[in-house]
């Protein structure tokens, strides 16, 4: 028997709080995840003080819910939220980042003026993907789109330096992100509202929240492409783009060797797991070419992804040498892909080959 959101909410209303109502009706319930048999909320309530109050309930929620028909395990995280003190003449409202999701009924949303949006994926770190999503982004660019890039890699968000943006997003009204816009591209990264050394310690919920805030509350204005800069593996943020939001396809980047490939096909098996269509594959550093004598290397091994990608009977949408320029352009934050030379051809050519698929 599957468990439905709706059953749960019907179970915690059978809870009387203290000065009467229930948690559903006193709108307590935040980020109700639902995975097989597994159940997990979080209880917010509107202070300290009343969390406090509260502790028992939420002991008791939980056991009400997994004694559920179909329930295999329950967790409850019990919060609380207050409203900041206003104060006269006070500054304007600043930006809150890494709240917990608000509810969203109907399944995967579009976002709004976009209309196509193509996550970047990776099965490890250290592949390249984020170097290949800003060159990509700006690559299109290049050729007339419209063209977005979100970095959704929460903990290590790398774009600003990829991109050259150190300029602090505006939210005029604490909600809505004004972006910056680079290269011809519109870019938004968590990374650009924290301190460069900040670390990011959240737990999924938060994690989940800032994804939904930077896709929902970024003025993104009318665009051809949004590409997400996704984190590695196969975690939260994955979980929560493919549940929540309509995306068009992804592109998994992957190195040619074998424990890249490995991690590359969960990522694969991911994606296909949550409906979301393979659009192709991409090797990065796929050789090296001595700039001395012209000698070719296949360093990582060669063929893997393209194998990989006849076996899945997707494109193979480019391969990407392994070449210095590349990291000094990126550190720079100056994207090679806004020049000539070899590497800008191979990014316009993968561009052109999304343009006339009608995925750009």
């Amino acid at each position: 028997m599957s468990v439905t959101r709706e059953a749960v909410l019907a179970e915690l209303k059978r809870l009387a709080l203290p000065g009467g109502g229930d948690l559903v009706s006193r709108d307590m319930v935040r980020a109700l995840m639902i995975e097989g048999g597994a159940v997990r909320f979080v209880i917010e309530a509107p202070d300290p003080e009343t969390a406090r109050k509260l502790d028992p309930i939420a002991k008791a929620a939980e056991d009400l819910v997994r004694r559920m028909p179909g329930v295999t395990a329950a967790s409850v995280i019990l919060t609380a939220h207050g409203p900041a003190p206003k104060a006269p003449n006070q500054a304007p409202p600043q930006l809150k980042i890494g709240g917990h999701p608000t509810p969203q009924e109907g399944g995967p949303q579009r976002v709004t003026g976009v209309d196509r949006i193509l996550a970047i994926a990776s099965g490890k770190g250290g592949v390249g993907k984020s170097t290949v999503s800003s060159n990509l982004a700006v690559a299109l660019a290049r050729q007339g789109r419209r063209v977005g890039l979100l970095d959704a890699d929460i903990y290590g968000p790398s774009q600003p330096r990829m991109m050259g943006v150190k300029t602090r997003p505006e939210a005029p009204d604490g909600k809505t992100i004004i972006p910056p816009v680079a290269h011809g591209v519109t870019m938004m990264s968590l990374g650009l509202l924290l301190k460069e050394d900040q670390a990011v310690i959240w737990r999924g919920p938060m994690l989940m929240g800032a994804l939904q805030q930077l896709l929902t509350q970024v003025a993104w204005g009318k665009l051809d492409v949004l590409i997400i800069d996704l984190p590695p593996g196969t975690g939260d943020v994955q979980l929560t783009l493919g549940q929540r939001t309509q995306v068009t396809g992804a592109i998994i980047v992957s190195t040619p060797q074998d424990v890249a490939l490995l991690d590359a096909r969960k990522a694969i098996n991911m994606f296909q797991t949550l409906k979301t269509p393979i659009l192709g594959l991409i090797e990065n550093m796929s050789s090296y070419v001595c700039p001395n004598c012209g000698h070719e290397e296949h360093i990582f091994g060669h063929g893997g992804v393209a194998a990989e990608a006849k076996k899945l009977g997707v494109p193979l949408l480019g391969e990407i040498p392994l070449n210095l320029e590349v990291r000094v352009a990126g550190d720079a934050g100056i994207p090679i892909a806004t020049g000539d030379g070899p590497i800008a051809d191979a990014y316009a050519k993968i561009a052109q080959r999304l343009i006339s698929g009608g995925m750009g």
